[in-house]
């Protein structure tokens, strides 16, 4: 039987989460900027029409922002987030096949399906639409690649009304046409630019070269690529992501760190998280790596840039650990009289907690079970009642160096206090 799968993708997303409490914004154009409020990060399909690059300092586009009434928005994670979790949710309805790919894409296999694939589309499109206010569009194809491709064309093409069926085309190669090399979804720019030199500009032209040169210059990864656009699948779903063998948590100053007590706070904040994230995927770390620099950018201000690492006595998710060992090398690495723009911390090593080997240096069963109760208890307060609602006090209170958000908009789903009031007359 032939495979099927469909792509979904929320369009603008970070945009369309911001108009989905705010109605009047719903043909208004929108731009969402990145961390401390410096580049346009998303624009909504109005803000693109404008002209609006990506990627583009806010600065240097303001006339443009102010000419049009175009809305402006701080990065809201916590809303974003929740947003998607309730796109995913709404797709697990249609199908048990479903991988999450990203924030604002799933993968869905919809191989066997009796119904229409097209009127089950935009079934699937008008109730996440109805239950999320998230838009959305579907690609169909019998490959990954070609959902890929379904996909990104069904956006372009407004009379296809979000939805394209690349299954059961006797013929690809106009739709393949259509598509430049550098929008294949496996091809990133460096074999873009590789290919092009070769003439390769089109999924077309890509599709149409021989398998051994490909496996040769872009090894198995292209190869798979090619026969994904000729139709034959070699990509299935990844149900349950693979855990990541490392974990950064990393963010710029709202305002430059000077001090050594801020610094300490700011990565004690970044260890907290990233211990987090590691608990999450049932891991533990072997190394930490901390590192710390000043902003490159300003021109005339001395400039400082460092990192180092330390190897953990044995492998650890217990946050304690982690901040002990990574406090220590920031005092190393901190000097007095620089601006500092950014620090982070990246957890390496990483291996299944199940897996791990035993060690002489391990504490007795007993004191273990206390450390894994008190971070099991942590987790799911902070899942229950929001980020930090329980939190190390060595992250800090007032926490000047937090980035700044002059423009976010309220958490609508997450934390009471920001709610929408509905006032009915």
């Amino acid at each position: 039987m032939a495979r099927v799968f469909a792509l979904v993708d929320c369009n603008s997303f970070y945009a369309s989460c911001e108009k989905v409490f705010v109605p009047a914004l719903a043909r208004r154009p929108v731009v969402v900027l990145s961390n401390n409020d410096g580049c346009i990060v998303a624009r909504s399909a109005e803000a693109k029409a404008l002209g609006i690059p990506m990627g583009k300092p806010l600065f240097q586009c303001r006339d443009l922002i102010r000419c049009h009434d175009v809305a402006v928005f701080s990065s809201n994670y916590a809303l974003y987030g929740d947003l998607s979790a309730r796109v995913m949710a709404t797709l697990a309805r249609f199908t048990p096949e479903l991988e999450i790919y990203s924030i604002d894409e799933a993968f869905l296999e919809l191989t066997g399906m009796s119904e229409d694939l097209t009127a089950y589309c935009l079934r699937i499109r008008e109730t996440v639409r109805r239950w999320t206010g998230i838009p959305v569009s579907i690609g169909i194809g019998p490959t990954k690649t070609l959902a890929k491709v379904a996909n990104k064309l069904a956006k372009q093409y407004p009379r296809l009304d979000g939805v394209l069926d690349l299954t059961g085309r006797a013929d690809l190669e106009p739709v393949l046409a259509r598509v430049a090399i550098d929008d294949v979804w496996g091809i990133g720019r460096r074999y873009a630019a590789m290919l092009e030199k070769y003439g390769v500009r089109t999924a077309l032209d890509f599709s149409r070269l021989p398998r051994d040169w490909v496996k040769k210059k872009m090894t198995v990864g292209g190869l798979h690529t090619l026969l994904e656009l000729q139709g034959v699948s070699c990509l299935s779903l990844e149900q349950a992501p693979a855990p990541k063998k490392s974990i950064v948590s990393s963010r710029s100053f709202g305002e430059p760190v000077t001090t050594l007590a801020d610094m300490r706070e700011a990565l004690s904040w970044h260890v907290s998280r990233a211990a987090e994230k590691l608990r999450a995927q049932r891991g533990l770390a072997s190394s930490i790596l901390v590192f710390v620099q000043t902003n490159k950018f300003i021109a005339g201000e001395p400039q400082y840039a460092a990192s180092d690492s330390t190897a953990l006595p044995i492998p650890t998710a217990y946050t304690q650990d982690l901040l002990q060992a990574g406090l220590g090398l920031l005092e190393r690495l901190f000097k007095p009289g620089y601006r500092y723009k950014k620090a982070g911390v990246m957890l390496v090593g990483i291996e299944r907690a199940c897996a791990v080997q035993g060690s002489l240096l391990a504490l007795p069963e007993e004191a273990d079970t206390r450390r894994k109760a008190l971070m099991t208890a942590l987790d799911r307060v902070n899942s229950r009642w929001g980020r930090e609602a329980l939190r190390l006090a060595a992250t800090g209170i007032k926490r000047s160096w937090t980035m700044r958000q002059e423009r976010r908009s309220p958490r609508y789903t997450t934390i009471w206090s920001e709610l929408p009031v509905v006032r009915a007359r």
